[in-house]
């Protein structure tokens, strides 16, 4: 009989599965040790796009490797750093001669074992360049008054981080231009979080935390963890301008700037809550004359089952735009 974690343990397993499965022309699933590359293609030299972390963030990363986005992504446990050896197989899988750019989440798993994995790829003659994705506000003040506090959480921005620097190098950008890219739109982004309610890890019976009906989890965090402070729950504009001020104060925006904005689903909030929220979104930014440049709408970088959302805003910056308007074919982005 499965234990509960025994299951949630066969859930990443099966996952990995289940995307080759439904995307065989663009992914290709190594079990052991697992990580998801591209599926062959011409094999022409780029530059390497690899990202990973804890699984239960799906479609986050193994949703968004292919052309114009990931070369490969390693997935951990749920909520668990990727191995630095796994990594380092990704790495030399996905490598096309002109080195590897390492996206990764402020996470201290993650920063060490991708820090690891990049001296394994030294080794192995690879050369590898990281960005460091720390664009989660609510962590941001905490870190200035701890100095051993590891500093910002990574979250939402890292999906606008994968898009521009994946088409960036799709188009021949090398490795220190990638990584100055990369850096230049983690500096440009912020995001905010909350939960109406927690998620319950799949080994766990009881959710991460329990809110009463009249309450939110502010500045949540995506492994569960709790946020900043409880406050009662508003109405859904109320809500979304208590995530979107302090990100525009953050970014310094102003009337007459412009911004790409992402309005991400934590798993269990459905479409037409997603849409709600963003209309909320745009009728604030509007008031302060503030335009939105390009939207996503939707689940992409989830916490299991959580019910909540979070606001990320990147500052348009006309190359980001180009960018990000550049061709993208993944199994859970594409135009």
């Amino acid at each position: 009989m499965l234990t509960m974690t025994d299951y949630a343990e066969s859930l990443v397993t099966s996952s990995l599965a289940s995307l080759h499965r439904a995307n065989p022309h663009l992914v290709v699933c190594h079990p052991d040790p697992a990580y998801v590359v591209r599926a062959p293609a011409d094999g022409a030299p780029k530059v390497a796009l690899v990202s990973g972390g804890g699984s239960g963030h799906e479609p986050l990363h193994t949703g968004f490797v292919g052309t114009g986005m990931l070369d490969a992504a390693v997935p951990g446990a749920i909520f668990a750093s990727p191995t630095a050896s796994q990594i380092r197989a990704a790495i030399r899988a996905a490598h096309r001669g002109r080195g590897a750019l390492l996206i990764v989440k402020n996470y201290t798993g993650d920063v060490l074992n991708f820090s690891i994995a990049a001296e394994l790829a030294a080794a192995d003659g690879i050369e590898t360049r990281t960005v460091l994705v720390d664009d989660d506000l609510a962590t941001g003040e905490r870190a200035g008054q701890d100095p051993h506090h590891p500093g910002r959480r990574g979250t939402a921005a890292v999906i606008a981080v994968e898009k521009i620097c994946g088409a960036a190098a799709e188009a021949g950008a090398g490795l220190d231009e990638l990584a100055d890219l990369g850096r230049r739109v983690v500096g440009s982004a912020r995001t905010m979080a909350l939960a109406l309610a927690a998620c319950t890890h799949p080994s766990q019976l009881r959710p991460a935390f329990e809110l009463g009906d009249d309450e939110i989890e502010f500045g949540v965090g995506i492994h569960g963890e709790r946020g900043v402070e409880v406050r009662r729950r508003t109405a859904v504009p109320d809500l979304v301008a208590s995530l979107a001020e302090p990100i525009t104060e953050a970014l310094g925006l102003a009337e007459g700037d412009a911004v790409i904005a992402i309005v991400n689903g934590l798993g269990g909030t459905y479409g037409l809550e997603l849409s709600l929220v963003h209309d909320a979104l745009a009728a604030y930014l509007d008031t302060r004359g503030i335009g939105i440049a390009r939207t996503l709408v939707g689940d992409y970088v989830t916490a299991l089952d959580m019910r909540g959302f979070s606001i990320t805003l990147v500052r348009a910056a006309e190359e980001f735009v180009d960018l990000w308007d550049a061709p993208v074919r993944a199994p859970a982005l594409t135009w």
